[in-house]
């Protein structure tokens, strides 16, 4: 991978820093506002995010109309920019003011899991608004755990991990993420891990997701059969008749073991949901970019 050269990580950082700040502290109609043109200069700036957007939606649901996918992705960047907001505003977010921003669906399921003392584990995804959930958990329940990816930018990896741990959770990184997982598991306490996402051969086992085989990683059903958490998909759904989300956690689902068996039927799940609120999900992430040995490529270079 090419170094990247210290300007380049502080434009960045300052450029997040001013469009943050820009969404914290202008009125919230403005701001609203805001958010959704960063997203459009987003969409703008890096066409080939709408490309691969498009490309995912021929592979995933090729019955849709060229203006259903026009439709669906536009979803996507404005699916973004609340979520931009949300992030900008962790800072002011507390238990008295959360329930304007969110509310819980499913929380039994939670607490059941709680009660059986084994940890909970979320299997969650880039769906809706998957900083918010994790936020709100910590301040509506109590703080969790969630596994992240380190940003390759330092200093925005310190920025976001700052606003993330703002309500108390705490981060698991992803290079040592299976010792710190069983730890917090075994003081019976709550993780939180996407799913969603490309793996290689050597992480992952191909599922079918949206009728397409997509190289799923294995890792989170082995440490549910390993810790015996109970696990629990959950998403931060975005709810236009209320104009705010929805937490909401699904029924347990039950691992056997089999970690391949196990992993494909969490990604069913998912994409049942994602069927449902197509325009919250990340369509813009190369889902299907590892392919079984000897089979082509389903993205062009460009993309």
């Amino acid at each position: 991978m090419k170094r990247r050269s210290a300007s380049r990580n502080y434009v960045e950082y300052l450029l997040a820093q001013l469009i943050l700040a820009s969404l914290r502290w202008a009125p919230f109609g403005l701001a609203r506002r805001l958010a959704w043109l960063y997203a459009a200069i987003l969409d703008r700036a890096v066409p080939r995010l709408r490309r691969i957007a498009y490309r995912n939606l021929e592979l995933a649901l090729p019955q849709l109309t060229a203006d259903e996918r026009k439709r669906i992705v536009d979803g996507v960047f404005a699916s973004i920019g609340r979520l931009l907001l949300g992030l900008a505003r962790f800072p002011e977010l507390n238990r008295d003011n959360i329930g304007r921003w969110i509310r819980y669906e499913g929380f039994e399921h939670f607490k059941e899991g709680l009660r059986r003392g084994k940890g909970v584990l979320f299997a969650t995804a880039h769906l809706g608004n998957w900083e918010l959930s994790a936020f709100a958990h910590g301040l509506m329940a109590a703080p969790m755990h969630v596994v992240v990816r380190p940003l390759d930018n330092p200093r925005l990896d310190a920025l976001i991990g700052r606003l993330r741990t703002l309500g108390g959770n705490r981060i698991i990184a992803k290079k040592d993420f299976a010792r710190g997982i069983l730890r917090a598991l075994a003081r019976n306490e709550a993780v939180g891990i996407l799913i969603d996402q490309n793996t290689s051969l050597e992480e992952g086992v191909f599922v079918d997701f949206f009728g397409v085989p997509a190289c799923a990683n294995l890792g989170f059903a082995k440490i549910a059969s390993r810790s015996q958490a109970t696990v629990i998909p959950g998403f931060a759904l975005w709810l236009e008749s209320e104009g705010r989300y929805v937490l909401r956690f699904y029924p347990p689902v039950e691992m056997t073991g089999d970690a391949a068996a196990d992993t494909q039927r969490l990604q069913k799940i998912l994409e049942e949901v994602i069927r449902q609120y197509p325009d919250q999900w990340l369509w813009i992430h190369r889902r299907w970019r590892t392919r079984p040995p000897g089979e082509a490529s389903l993205y062009d270079e460009a993309g």
